[in-house]
C-alpha cells in the first residue's frame, strides 16, 4: 500500500504500510499506512511542519496500554525510537531528564544508580516516558504528576514547546496537555536515598507485580480506570467475569481488570471482549467503567465493535 499523500524527507526512517502489531503488548492489530521513526526532535518537528495539515498523526510509545484495531492506522504513527529518544541525564539539583522513549523502568533504573529516589514506582509500570506523561501514569500511591518538574514536545506544527507542571493539568490518568503534542523529554524531581533501600522498594514494586499482575501473558495492562469509591477488579469480579472469553480474548483469571490475548485473538475480540464487560458490570453494580487501554485505527469492514455502554445514553 503506498501512501496516500506527500511524504516530506527526514533524515530517520520511513516504512509504508507498515505492521504495529510487533510493536504492542497485544501482538494485534493492522498495519500503518506510514510508519516515521525520527533521528531526534528536530527531525520531528522539521518533518511535522512540512506534513500536510489534514494527515492524521498517531504517536505510538511502547504499547503496553495500546490496541490497535484491525484495520490499521490511516496517515503517519510517529514511534520514538533510538538513543536520542532514550537519553538520561542528572544534574546537580537531583533532577533527572530523560527522554520520552526511555522505558518507565529504565528511569527508574537510573534513578536508582544515581542514588536518587521517589521513582521507585515507575519500576511496575510497563510504558514509556511519553505516555507516562500524557496519562499522569503511576502505581503504588505515586503518580508521574508527583515527581514532574517539565516537559517538552512538538505540535502538530511542527512548533518545539515546553510545559511546566502545573500546565500540565494532571488529574487520574489524564492531563489536559493539548493533544497535538508529541512529547519527546522530561524532567523529574529525585531525593537523594540510599541505594539500597531504593532497591528494597523497587524488589517490592516488582514482587507485587509478578504475583497480582498476568505480567508473562500478551495484555495491555489495566483496561478499565479505577472507579470512584471501588477498584474496577473488583467491580468485575463481581459481575462475574473472571475469565470471561470473547473468541481469544480471556480476561485473566488471575487479575481481571486485565485482558489476554489467549494465541490467536484478534483485535476485534479484545475490544468486544472489554465492551462486553463493560455492559455485564453496569447491569450488575451501574457502575460505567471506563477505558484506560487506548483503542486507535480504523475497524476492519463489517466489525465494527459498538459500544455496549454509552453512559451519555445511561
Amino acid at each position: 500500500m503506498t501512501a496516500s499523500f506527500a511524504i516530506p524527507e527526514v533524515r530517520g526512517r520511513i516504512q509504508e504500510d507498515a505492521a504495529l502489531a510487533p510493536y504492542t503488548w497485544f501482538r494485534v492489530g493492522g498495519p500503518a499506512e506510514v510508519l516515521f521513526t525520527p533521528a531526534d526532535e528536530d527531525d520531528l518537528a522539521s518533518f511535522l511542519g512540512a506534513l500536510e495539515n489534514n494527515v492524521p498523526v498517531t504517536i505510538l510509545g511502547l504499547a503496553s496500554n495500546t490496541l490497535i484495531r484491525d484495520g490499521g492506522v490511516p496517515g503517519v504513527v510517529i514511534r520514538l525510537g533510538g538513543k536520542a529518544f532514550a537519553a538520561v541525564e542528572i544534574s546537580e539539583d537531583d533532577q533527572i531528564s530523560a527522554g520520552a522513549g526511555l522505558a518507565d523502568k529504565r528511569l527508574a533504573a537510573a534513578a536508582k544508580n544515581a542514588g536518587l529516589g521517589g521513582l521507585e514506582f515507575y519500576h511496575g509500570i510497563p510504558g514509556s516516558i511519553g505516555g507516562a506523561i500524557k496519562m499522569n501514569a503511576g502505581a503504588n500511591g505515586m503518580e508521574t504528576k508527583d515527581r514532574l518538574v517539565s516537559a517538552r514536545g512538538v505540535t502538530r506544527a511542527g512548533e518545539i514547546v515546553e510545559f511546566s507542571n502545573a500546565d500540565m493539568g494532571f488529574s487520574y490518568r489524564h492531563s489536559s496537555a493539548p493533544d497535538d503534542v508529541i512529547f519527546t523529554q522530561a524532567t523529574f524531581q529525585g531525593d537523594i536515598a540510599p541505594i539500597d533501600e531504593i532497591e528494597a522498594v523497587m524488589a517490592s514494586v516488582q514482587e507485587h507485580r509478578e504475583t497480582a499482575q498476568p505480567v508473562r501473558e500478551k495484555t495491555g495492562g489495566s483496561t478499565f480506570k479505577n472507579p470512584d469509591g471501588t477498584r474496577a477488579w473488583q467491580a468485575i469480579d463481581a459481575a462475574g467475569c473472571r475469565g470471561f472469553k470473547v473468541g481469544g480474548a480471556m480476561i485473566s483469571e488471575m487479575h481481571c481488570n486485565f485482558m489476554i490475548n489467549t494465541g490467536d485473538a484478534t483485535a476485534y475480540d479484545i475490544e468486544l471482549l472489554g465492551e462486553t464487560v463493560r455492559s455485564k458490570v453496569w447491569d450488575n453494580s451501574g457502575i460505567a467503567l471506563e477505558w484506560e487501554i487506548k483503542r486507535i485505527g480504523q475497524f476492519e469492514e463489517g466489525r465494527a465493535v459498538k459500544p455496549l455502554l454509552n453512559k451519555e445514553e445511561s
